[in-house]
């Protein structure tokens, strides 16, 4: 059985291997949107600190 490949995958797979300086690039774009240290007991605090939300927002009689 064939694996279904996109037209857009296929593009972006060709492409990336016709210009291999532009992975470097995905690289550092990741690096500055999305990998960022995770500071576990700040999390842990917004946690406890949630306020918790009525099941009907609307609702002003509870």
């Amino acid at each position: 059985m064939a694996m279904y490949e996109s037209e857009h995958t296929r593009f972006m797979r060709e492409w990336l291997e016709k210009h291999p300086e532009q992975v470097e690039e995905q690289k550092k774009g990741r690096a500055l949107w999305w990998d960022k240290p995770q500071d576990v007991s700040a999390q842990a605090k917004l946690r406890e600190s949630a306020v918790p939300v009525k099941p009907y927002y609307y609702d002003t009689n509870h």
